[in-house]
Order: structure tokens, then C-alpha cells, then sequence
């Protein structure tokens, strides 16, 4: 049997929420051991006149706690 938990996190780029998401994933398995999966659970934009100058994402990584 394994345990797992969640920590959510949030990225910002200035590309995309693709991009954001690759960050974030490639950050958090940095820190955390075990990861294996991501949920998004929210996405926003931040906008100057009618621009897109930020994308940003709430991740949920799920990772699994070493016995």
C-alpha cells in the first residue's frame, strides 16, 4: 500500500500555460520525490489593454511519500 499527498503550487510565464505547467512540473520534481501526476486546477491571464502579458496556473502535484 502507498500514501500519497498533494501541495499546490503556482507558476507564472510570459509564453504560455503550457509553458507555466512544464515549469511547474519540472520545479516541483526538484523538491519532491515520487511525483506522479499533475491536476490544474485553475488558470488565469493577466492583461495589460487588450495584451496578454502573463499566463499563470494552480497546479495540484500528487506525490507518493517514501515508506
Amino acid at each position: 500500500m502507498s500514501v500519497a499527498r498533494v501541495t499546490e503550487i503556482s507558476v507564472t510565464s510570459t509564453k504560455s500555460f503550457e509553458a507555466a505547467i512544464n515549469e511547474g512540473i519540472e520545479r516541483a520534481t526538484k523538491t519532491l520525490r515520487n511525483v506522479r501526476s499533475a491536476w490544474i486546477k485553475e488558470q488565469t491571464v493577466d492583461v495589460d489593454g487588450s495584451r496578454i502579458t502573463a499566463y499563470k496556473v494552480n497546479l495540484l502535484i500528487t506525490f507518493v511519500l517514501d515508506d
